[in-house]
């Protein structure tokens, strides 16, 4: 079986690049289709394909300006060209990946990490200054019905949770199929040395992950908050930060897991799609106060491997901390609850997704 890959953009290695990995592995003659690719910014398990980008490419400074060109990016998918002998595409897409054209015999997959996020949720938080937003207005409105339209090129949509899963019936009106994504739990561990009297978050630093409501519950209580991951938001959290909170920057993943390791508890404040972050953590053996929204509910299981508050507040938060505070935690169940959320898990979910389509 033939199968190419399709991933919006190459600029990084976040979760969703994580999985595109993963498939990397399990197909490793399939060329990648994506709008940019920075090959210094991706791992070689990556680069060992073939990859074929779209006009963007040329541009001077396109990986540091790649999000300007949104409007944009629906005509540039068109520059994607999948050969006939191709069986199966699988797109990983959170924005314009889905929309890639493949023969009428050639099926198609799409591991959704969401609908376009940014014409469809969140503009308050993506586009914070209100004339902008009023400027965009069209903008979007043409996203979403272009969005909408490409979702029939899809054969068979999975989604990374039933969060995400309502989402695309919601906006597409389709069903999906579910697949965790995965986490890396053979490298995630528990450690025997005690944790440390300090909490620990780890974020882009971007307003919509609600980084900003740990800092003000922290400047209330005056406990120890570790704050890792760097973004546009950096010097303003700083600045309202006190003294009993810590800035690490961005950090290597050795870094991240003994942070995880040796933390009490990892905070985790946004409503996330998914939220690899809480896998990572509780694979550590490491509790999780989480907002009661989105994939976290799915991931983390009350009072076994971690807390929810239910108010984006700082009095939710903190109670939330000190329910926390008086339990006896297990890591090991914890651990063993995060392998639900394996890589093996996730592969396993996709071969039958995939049978299941091909099959069909």
């Amino acid at each position: 079986m033939k199968v190419a890959l399709c991933h919006d953009w190459l600029t990084g290695m976040r979760g969703g690049e994580r999985v595109l990995e993963l498939l990397c592995d399990r197909f490793p003659d399939a060329p990648i289709y994506t709008l940019i690719h920075n090959r210094d910014a991706v791992s070689d398990r990556i680069n060992a394909h073939p990859i074929h980008c779209s006009p963007l490419q040329k541009i001077p400074g396109i990986f540091q300006s790649y999000r300007n060109y949104l409007p944009l990016m629906p005509l540039l998918t068109r520059s994607w060209q999948v050969p006939d002998e191709v069986d199966l595409v699988i797109s990983t897409s959170h924005c314009v990946a889905k929309s890639i054209r493949s023969p009428a015999a050639t099926k198609h997959l799409c591991y959704c990490f969401t609908p376009m996020r940014y014409a469809w949720l969140f503009h308050e938080d993506y586009f914070p200054q209100p004339l902008k937003r009023s400027l965009l207005k069209p903008v979007l409105a043409l996203l979403r019905s272009w969005d909408r339209r490409v979702s029939d090129r899809v054969d068979r949509f999975v989604g990374i949770s039933q969060h995400v899963q309502k989402r695309i019936q919601d906006f597409y009106a389709r069903d999906s199929e579910l697949v965790y994504p995965p986490a890396d739990t053979s490298y995630f561990t528990p450690t025997d040395e005690a944790r440390e009297d300090y909490d620990f978050l780890i974020s882009a630093l971007v307003p919509y992950k609600k980084v900003d409501l740990a800092i003000r519950a922290y400047n209330q209580s005056g406990r120890p908050l570790k704050i890792m991951g760097s973004g546009s938001a950096l010097d303003s959290y700083k600045a309202m930060a006190k003294p009993n909170i810590e800035f690490l920057g961005r950090q290597p993943d050795e870094q991240l897991r003994e942070h995880y390791r040796r933390c009490r508890f990892l905070l985790f404040p946004g409503e996330e799609d998914y939220g690899i972050v809480p896998v990572e953590a509780m694979a550590c053996g490491c509790p999780v106060i989480a907002y009661r929204k989105g994939g976290a509910t799915e991931t983390v299981a009350e009072a076994l491997s971690g807390v929810f508050f239910d108010q984006q507040d700082e009095t939710s938060l903190l109670e939330a901390v000190e329910r926390a505070a008086q339990q006896d935690w297990d890591p090991l169940r914890i651990r063993e609850h995060a392998l639900r959320f394996s890589e093996q898990a996730f592969l396993d979910g996709i071969e039958t997704q995939i049978a299941e389509l091909i099959g069909s």
